[in-house]
């Protein structure tokens, strides 16, 4: 499957979706639409409702973003509502890394 990737402004917060499969191959196009917001001190939000597949290379890409999101003293977060999405996270021990929300709207209210 193919990744699609759309921006989005809301409540002051820049929201990515991606949707499709974040693996090997689509992971470079995300880091390239996420790098573009993470200079900013703003929220930025990346939603993976509609993904359901996640390989350790888009996981790297996840991380490299977090890192420089704090770097530069913005808060980056997740919207992750597949089980398998959310077991993985879980099983990386990521899901205490990122802050992870079921849902849009809780991701951009959530102080």
């Amino acid at each position: 499957m193919s990744l699609s990737i759309s921006t989005d402004t809301r409540d002051s917060a820049v929201v990515v979706q991606a949707e499709g499969d974040l693996d090997v191959y689509t992971a470079p196009r995300l880091k390239e639409a996420l790098d573009a917001y993470v200079a900013g001190k703003g929220r930025l939000v990346l939603d993976l409702s509609e993904v359901h597949f996640i390989d350790s290379t888009a996981l790297g890409v996840l991380v490299g973003v977090l890192q420089q999101t704090q770097i530069n003293g913005g808060d980056f977060r997740l919207v992750v509502g597949d089980p398998f999405l959310l077991k993985i996270f879980h099983i990386t021990g990521f899901d205490g890394i990122f802050s992870i929300f079921p849902e849009l709207t809780e991701a951009l209210s959530a102080n």
